[in-house]
């Protein structure tokens, strides 16, 4: 097995902006907030982060703020990965450039690729990366699903070690975890079996929930790392109706809308994302409340 970059619970972190730009002053506190409450990793320039609508200048700059901020208390991935293979090597050679620990890089979207495509773009991003790789599979926004045979050809690469793996498919994970789980970590991509994955041998989560719950993300994953998993079940079950609060639009609208309330930012979100309804608001915030979150 190669050098593991987390255990545990990682957060996808949202990134605060206003009208005029990045907030990092909001960002600022909020990395604060997610270590003080015992978060494992930090992944900035994800998904989470809007990492699609934000310019790669921007980005790096939000990458060398969170390095320079966590300063090594935790380790940082980068969100590098966008359709574009040539893009993807400036956003890693930007990543790497300013102090990350870890790139993670998303399957390509909307042009897709096949199986032998996706080994030649993720090698290749591999070969230019100056840190370990974390692959990011998650087919439902990318129309591409990358599939464990692929994994286990890209594994053989020394820089590639783990793979977030957010299909959902428990029957695709357990092939996956038999094929590579001697060679690469595996980390869940859904929150809401975060415990189902670790019972499988998976090394942790990268989080949305976290962004709201650190704490008690933190405390479910440590469960399951002592082997308690009776109670890290329990502990899933009990935060399952805020985790499908936060998915009850389109990540990271409600993720944002809860992290404003909580303090950090305006609920500001670049277009096409707009702010959260009503009604799922409403459903949000008073899950949130249960957990003695004032909103």
């Amino acid at each position: 097995m190669k050098n593991t970059i987390f255990t545990g619970m990682a957060t996808a972190i949202v990134t605060p902006m206003t009208a005029d730009g990045i907030d990092y002053e909001a960002l600022g506190r909020f990395i604060e907030f997610q270590i003080e409450n015992g978060i494992n990793a930090i992944v900035v320039m994800g998904t989470t982060g809007e990492n699609a609508t934000i310019e790669p200048e921007d980005q790096k700059e939000v990458i060398r703020f969170t390095v320079e901020k966590v300063a090594k208390r935790v380790p940082v991935i980068a969100g590098t990965g966008t359709n574009n293979t040539e893009h993807v090597l400036t956003n890693t050679r930007n990543a790497c450039e300013v102090g990350a620990d870890a790139i993670l890089v998303v399957t390509p979207y909307y042009n897709k690729a096949t199986q032998n495509g996706l080994y030649q773009h993720f090698w290749t991003v591999a070969d230019a990366s100056t840190v370990p790789v974390i692959l990011y599979n998650v087919p439902g926004r990318t129309g591409c699903n990358l599939q464990p045979k692929t994994v286990a050809r890209l594994a053989e690469h020394e820089r590639i070690v783990a793979i977030k793996e957010a299909t959902g498919n428990m029957a695709q994970m357990v092939e996956l975890m038999h094929l590579c789980g001697d060679k690469l970590d595996v980390y869940s991509g859904e929150d809401a079996l975060t415990v189902a994955m670790m019972a499988m041998g998976g090394a942790g989560t990268i989080s949305v929930l976290s962004n709201v719950a650190p704490k008690e993300a933190v405390a479910m994953t440590d469960a399951c790392k002592a082997g308690d998993f009776k109670t890290a079940a329990k502990m899933q079950c009990d935060l399952l109706p805020l985790t499908n609060a936060l998915f009850s639009e389109v990540n990271p609208i409600p993720a944002k809308a809860a992290v404003s309330a909580m303090g950090f930012g305006e609920e500001h979100l670049r277009m096409p994302l707009t702010p959260m309804e009503d009604a799922t608001r409403a459903v949000l915030y008073a899950e949130m409340r249960k957990l003695g979150i004032n909103v």
